[in-house]
């Protein structure tokens, strides 16, 4: 039998808008133009206000998909570091284990380097909260330390495969390559990248031949 009122309800549902999934793509539209913005700014510089401009909503718009600035923050962090392993770590772990895959992390930490001498968004938010306390700090010195933590899984790695000496620290291996990449990003934008890269080649061969056996 005909059934007005039910017919209405299936039109309905066959012509509503799939909220979830838009508000998804909502909610990553304004990660995108936040995380443009930290990169020149840093988080610090992230403004509820300047976003809903950019991306033509009103302030409450955005504060739908992000309860607070220091969600928004949160949620860029957390966004910078997604793009980071991407780029660094999952295409270096096709190469094999051992120094070859070392080398790889450090080829594509190269080249997010050169992509990045604007700014890198984990690089200034490590040095925008490594005085403060909170949620941002923390969250900061954890990405911080998981990197790490990663690099001396790489190392442990190496020196399984005879690459490096038993005898590797491998937290004080995992300090210099990060501190080798710390140079680059500073010479990289005050210097020029091809001028900076290639002294960070120069101190990386230096530093692998110093580990190995």
């Amino acid at each position: 039998m005909f059934n007005r009122t039910n017919d209405r309800a299936i039109l309905r549902s066959m012509t509503a808008t799939p909220t979830p999934a838009k508000g998804l793509a909502t909610r990553e539209l304004i990660l995108e133009h936040a995380y443009e913005r930290a990169r020149v700014g840093g988080l610090e510089g992230l403004s509820i206000g300047t976003l809903a401009t950019d991306v033509g909503m009103s302030k409450s718009g955005v504060f739908a998909h992000f309860g607070s600035r220091e969600d928004l923050q949160l949620a860029v962090l957390d966004a910078a570091a997604r793009r980071f392993m991407a780029h660094v770590l999952v295409p270096a772990l096709s190469a094999p284990r051992g120094l070859p895959r070392l080398r790889a992390i450090v080829a594509q930490w190269c080249e997010w380097g050169r992509m990045h001498t604007s700014g890198c968004v984990l690089l200034t938010a490590a040095g925008e909260y490594d005085g403060r306390e909170g949620p941002l700090h923390d969250a900061v010195v954890a990405q911080q330390a998981g990197w790490r933590g990663e690099l001396e899984k790489g190392i442990a790695q190496a020196v399984a495969a005879g690459h490096l000496r038993a005898d590797t620290d491998a937290p004080q291996l995992a300090f210099e390559i990060y501190a080798l990449m710390l140079g680059l990003h500073h010479d990289a934008g005050l210097f020029g990248f091809e001028q900076a890269i290639g002294r960070v080649h120069a101190a990386f061969e230096r530093l692998w031949r110093s580990w190995q056996p």
